[in-house]
């Protein structure tokens, strides 16, 4: 079926950079990797990109294409591939033509070459399609939680004669700057095969390569340099380098509403889903529940126990409870988290200690070591509301944070329901402390947080009339982390209402180094 060539804009809204194509082998069978790489016009949040392509057998198939990064404003690498193994049943594509496809705000924009469709030969290597002598290959914008070393690949023309290739790198913001050289490639190792692949590369491409060590790296910075009997060459990602970051840090919190939930157990699982597939880190539960028995509790019943039981793979956790809630359960607070915890405590920091008084609030802490983020003391708060304590109780919350501190702990997250809406007179305690600063706030509004935080404009209160959150999460001025996302969860959009309260799920980084 020929790649319609009369419908659609068929501008530069959609190009293609450069295809790779490789058979390789793989525990004695044969595997074809078809590797596209795109610069796709950043037209509207809702579009879809894909690669129409044809085997030998002249069968016409659709492969969608997936974002890969952020170019800059307006554009964005995405990326497809194709893996092929041969069997009995199944013959390995072979030579391919193909062509891309991009519809956006109700347009459909393709990259044919003019109509003639693109072609890869198998096992051809890399097939530069823009005119670019240097340019990274396959760059990753990933550092994974285990890696060690990351490859990087360079595509050199042939026809520059390059005598060096090398990377220039850094992970604190160019305040120092490494070099790397790179090395030829006749044959390289193919990660996606595991396997010594060949790469004739017939279409007049050098493959150089260089290894950084990025064992204790967070995020890395990166362009290339190559140099030639008559020119030196760069490569810096069109002025904008070559970025590679690990995750951020995902923080939950979530007040579970203390079993008073319709179908409780569908929503427990709901939580441990939403925790799975959003990649959570660390978890704050507030409400926790589980059977009173007499005063001595039921593990098995436990929610936050009951949650972390469901998730894909059990996180550490830490609780305790502080008073008896709806006359039939301990109630208390929870950390749950991906990392092992250290020096966990609980604490109540209300006046009443007793566990028939409502007013009786206990919180638990933990210290949580993060790779290549370091030290984090994390709280898990459920406060009385302003005219039953709240002002002693985060007085009390605050001392025992700050004894908490230390030269090797750089951040503290005082987590969960603080009962005082933002804007309210337990709000402005919080803002007069000048010791926290209230992330989601930070996240989605930085002009009225650089009021409240920042320069405490007189009139800041009128702003925050229509926030009736009581969920937080307040940071450390001090901290070297910065939040990078923040959005409400367990709603009618997403995972569904799981509790009486909306969770929250902020995401962290280290903040660039000046």
């Amino acid at each position: 079926m020929p790649v319609a060539t009369d419908r659609g804009l068929r501008m530069n809204e959609i190009q293609l950079l450069y295809v790779e194509n490789i058979i390789s082998r793989k525990k004695r069978q044969m595997q074809q990797t078809v590797y596209f790489f795109m610069r796709v016009e950043n037209l509207g949040y809702d579009k879809q990109c894909e690669v129409l392509w044809a085997g030998e057998d002249g069968v016409w198939q659709t492969l969608p294409a997936t974002f890969h990064s952020i170019l800059d404003d307006k554009s964005e690498y995405w990326q497809a591939q194709l893996t092929v193994n041969a069997n009995p049943e199944t013959s390995l594509p072979g030579n391919i033509q193909f062509a891309l496809h991009f519809q956006a705000l109700g347009n459909d924009y393709w990259d044919n070459q003019q109509g003639q469709n693109y072609s890869s030969q198998a096992d051809s290597g890399i097939n530069m399609v823009v005119d670019q002598p240097l340019m990274v290959i396959g760059h990753a914008d990933q550092i994974h939680a285990d890696q060690q070393h990351m490859a990087i690949k360079v595509s050199v023309n042939q026809l520059v004669h390059a005598e060096t290739v090398t990377i220039h790198w850094t992970t604190d913001n160019w305040r120092h700057t490494h070099k790397t050289p790179c090395h030829t490639q006749r044959h390289y190792w193919d990660e996606q095969s595991r396997s010594n692949a060949r790469n004739p590369n017939q279409y007049g491409c050098q493959i150089w390569q260089g290894v950084l060590n990025v064992e204790a790296v967070y995020r890395l910075q990166y362009y290339l340099s190559c140099e030639c009997p008559d020119q030196v060459l760069w490569d810096n990602n069109y002025g904008r380098h070559y970025v590679a970051a690990r995750r951020p840090l995902n923080v939950m919190i979530l007040n579970l509403h203390c079993y008073q939930e319709a179908n409780q157990d569908a929503k427990f699982s709901q939580i441990a889903k939403a925790i799975n597939e959003l990649e959570v880190d660390i978890v704050c539960f507030q409400e926790v529940a589980e059977f009173w028995n007499n005063g001595h509790g039921d593990w098995d019943s436990n929610s936050a126990k009951i949650i972390n039981d469901r998730l894909n793979h059990p996180f550490h956790l830490y609780t305790d409870w502080s008073h008896l809630g709806f006359d039939q359960y301990r109630e208390g607070v929870a950390i749950l988290s991906r990392y092992p915890l250290a020096n966990q405590s609980a604490k109540y920091v209300s006046h009443s200690h007793s566990a028939h008084s409502i007013h009786s609030r206990k919180v638990v802490m933990a210290q949580v070591d993060v790779p290549c983020i370091g030290l984090i003391n994390v709280f898990s708060a459920h406060l009385s509301w302003w005219e039953d304590g709240f002002a002693d109780q985060f007085k009390r919350l605050g001392q025992w944070a700050q004894s908490c501190q230390s030269e090797a702990v750089g951040t503290t997250l005082l987590c969960g329901d603080f009962n005082v809406t933002a804007g309210s007179e337990g709000y402005n305690l919080v803002v007069d402390g000048n010791e926290y600063d209230d992330q989601f706030l930070a996240a989605n509004d930085k002009r009225l947080f650089e009021k409240i935080f920042r320069v405490n404009d007189a009139h800041w209160q009128h702003h925050l009339a229509d926030d009736y959150r009581i969920d937080y999460i307040f940071m450390n001025k001090a901290s070297p982390l910065r939040i990078t996302s923040a959005k409400v969860l367990f709603t009618d959009d997403d995972y569904g209402r799981v509790s009486d309260h909306c969770g929250y799920l902020m995401s962290f980084e280290p903040k660039p180094v000046d």
